[in-house]
C-alpha cells in the first residue's frame, strides 16, 4: 500500500458508534497503522412506535445514534482528516428504517464541520426484533433465497407493519439499514443502494439473481408486495466483495474535514470516479457474534440488577455492577451452574429462550453466576463452530474481536477454554478499522491496476 493513503472507517453497531483513521504503512509488519480512533455509547433504544410490537419489539431512535456518529467525528484530528481519500461504513445487519426521499435529513453548521441530523425519519428496527412470531412467519410466502427468513429480518419486519400497523409506513417511500441510510445522507443519493450481503440479510434476496423476490409463484403471497412496497426497497450493488464504490469521495469527504461553510453533499453519483470512492462495508456473521452478542447478554443482566436495586431504592451506576460482577467471576474460577443466555431465541429455534439449570445452593453467588453466563456466551458461539471441526478444518489460531471480549477478561478464560488455540484479541474499533482497512486495499489495488 502507498504511503500516506488515509481511509476513515465508520462502524454503526448495535450498542455504540466508532470510527478510525487508518493509515497505510508499508514498513510496518501489518502494512497499515490506526492514526486515530473514537467511540461513542449510542444509547438508543426506545419503545416501539407501534403498541402490536408488544415486549418483543426492539427499535433504536436514529438521532440518537448520528448524534453519537457526530460526536465521534468531532473528536478526530482535521489535520488528518483532510488526508482522507476513502470512507467504509459498516453496521449492524437486518434492520431496517424508513425515511422520506429528499426529506431523510437537514445539514447544519456543527462547529468544526457541517452536520446532518435526521428528519423525516422513521425508528430503526434492530436484528434483536422478536415481533414476528413463529404463526406470523408461517404465514408469509417461501422465500426464494439460501436464507430462510427470521424474525428481525427486514422484510419480515416489512410484512408485520404492513399487516399491523400499515399506518406507519404512509409517510415514508424508500427503507434501508442505518448504515445505508448513513451513505444515503452523505452522499446525497435519491436512492438508498445496498450490498447483496445486506440484501440477503433481510430475507427474500436471490443471491444468484441478485434481486429481489417480488413475485414469489410458490405459494400464495398474504400480503403481498405492491408497487409501493417494491418501491421502497434499495437498489442493489451487484459486487463480488464488500466495498463497492458509491460515489466519488471529493465533495462528501468535506463532512470530516471541516471545509468552508455552506458545504452541501454531492447529488449526483459519479461511478467513473478514478480513485475517490464513497464505499461502504458490512458486517460478517461471526464478528456480530463475537461483538455484540456476547456484550448485549452481559448488558442486559447489568441493566436488570440495576433495574432491582432501584426497586430497593439504591442507586449504583451500572459500569460500577459491571465492573464488580467481572472481578466476581474471576475469582470464582469454576461453577456447575449452567445458564443458556439465549434470551431472545436462535433464528432457527425462535422459541428456545433463555434458561438456568444446575442450580445449588453453592453456586448463587455473584462470581458464580457471572461465570456461568460468560460461560454460556461462549459456548454458545462453540455450538456453532465447535472446536473439533475447526481442528479438522486446519484452523490454528484465533481472533477475537469487539468490545465484549476486549473488555472482559473472563470471557477471555472461557474463550481460551472453549477453543485451546492460540488466542490474540482486537480492540474496541475492530470493526471501523476493518471497514478503512477494505477502503486502503482498495486503494491500492486500483493504483497498482
Amino acid at each position: 500500500m502507498a504511503a500516506g493513503s488515509v481511509t476513515l472507517g465508520i462502524d454503526l453497531g448495535t450498542t455504540s458508534v466508532k470510527v478510525a483513521l487508518v493509515e497505510a504503512a508499508p514498513g510496518d509488519p501489518s502494512g497499515f497503522v490506526v492514526l486515530a480512533s473514537c467511540a461513542r455509547a449510542a444509547r438508543a433504544e426506545v419503545a416501539a412506535q407501534s403498541a402490536a410490537a408488544g415486549p418483543q419489539g426492539q427499535e433504536q431512535d436514529v438521532r440518537r445514534i448520528i448524534q453519537a456518529l457526530n460526536e465521534c467525528l468531532a473528536a478526530l484530528p482535521r489535520q488528518q482528516l483532510r488526508k482522507v481519500c476513502g470512507i467504509g461504513v459498516s453496521g449492524q445487519m437486518h434492520g431496517v428504517m424508513f425515511w422520506k426521499t429528499g426529506q431523510g435529513c437537514e445539514w447544519t453548521e456543527g462547529g468544526a464541520a457541517p452536520v446532518f441530523e435526521p428528519r423525516a425519519v422513521s425508528q430503526l428496527v434492530t436484528w434483536q426484533d422478536g415481533r414476528c412470531s413463529s404463526k406470523f412467519l408461517a404465514s408469509l410466502p417461501q422465500p426464494e433465497s439460501h436464507l430462510s427468513v427470521a424474525t428481525g429480518f427486514g422484510c419480515a419486519t416489512i410484512f408485520w407493519l404492513l399487516k399491523n400497523s400499515p399506518e406507519s409506513l404512509k409517510s415514508y417511500d424508500v427503507a434501508g439499514t442505518i448504515h445505508d441510510y448513513v451513505v444515503a445522507m452523505l452522499c446525497g443519493l435519491t436512492r438508498p443502494l445496498m450490498s447483496d450481503q445486506n440484501a440477503a440479510s433481510w430475507g427474500y434476496f436471490n443471491t444468484r439473481s441478485q434481486s429481489w423476490n417480488l413475485e414469489m409463484s410458490r405459494n400464495p403471497v398474504p400480503y403481498k408486495f405492491t408497487s409501493f412496497r417494491a418501491q421502497i426497497l434499495s437498489s442493489v450493488i451487484k459486487q463480488k466483495a464488500p466495498g463497492s464504490s458509491v460515489l466519488n469521495i471529493s465533495t462528501s469527504v468535506q463532512l470530516v474535514a471541516s471545509m468552508p461553510s455552506g458545504f452541501q453533499p454531492a447529488q449526483t453519483p459519479d461511478p467513473t470516479a478514478p480513485v475517490a470512492y464513497f464505499p461502504y462495508f458490512h458486517r460478517t456473521y461471526l464478528a456480530v457474534a463475537a461483538s455484540l452478542n456476547g456484550g448485549n447478554v452481559l448488558a442486559t443482566f447489568v441493566h436488570m440488577l440495576v433495574q432491582w436495586m432501584a426497586d430497593l431504592g439504591l442507586e449504583v451506576e451500572e459500569s460500577t455492577v459491571y465492573s464488580r460482577m467481572i472481578q466476581a467471576a474471576a475469582q470464582q474460577r469454576d461453577t456447575c451452574l449452567t445458564i443458556t443466555p439465549t434470551v431472545l431465541g436462535e433464528r432457527h429455534l425462535p422459541d428456545q429462550l433463555a434458561s438456568v439449570t444446575r442450580i445449588s445452593s453453592s453456586d448463587l453467588s455473584l462470581g458464580h453466576v457471572t461465570r456461568a453466563l460468560c460461560r454460556g456466551i461462549i459456548q454458545n458461539l462453540h455450538s456453532m463452530l465447535p472446536f473439533q471441526q475447526l481442528r479438522e478444518w486446519g484452523v490454528e489460531r484465533v481472533i477475537g474481536s469487539g468490545s465484549a471480549l476486549s473488555r472482559n477478561e473472563v470471557l477471555k478464560q472461557e474463550v481460551q477454554r472453549a477453543f485451546p488455540f492460540p488466542v490474540s484479541y482486537g480492540q474496541d474499533v475492530d470493526a471501523a478499522v476493518g471497514a478503512a482497512l477494505v477502503m486502503l486495499q482498495r486503494n491500492f489495488n486500483q493504483q497498482e491496476s
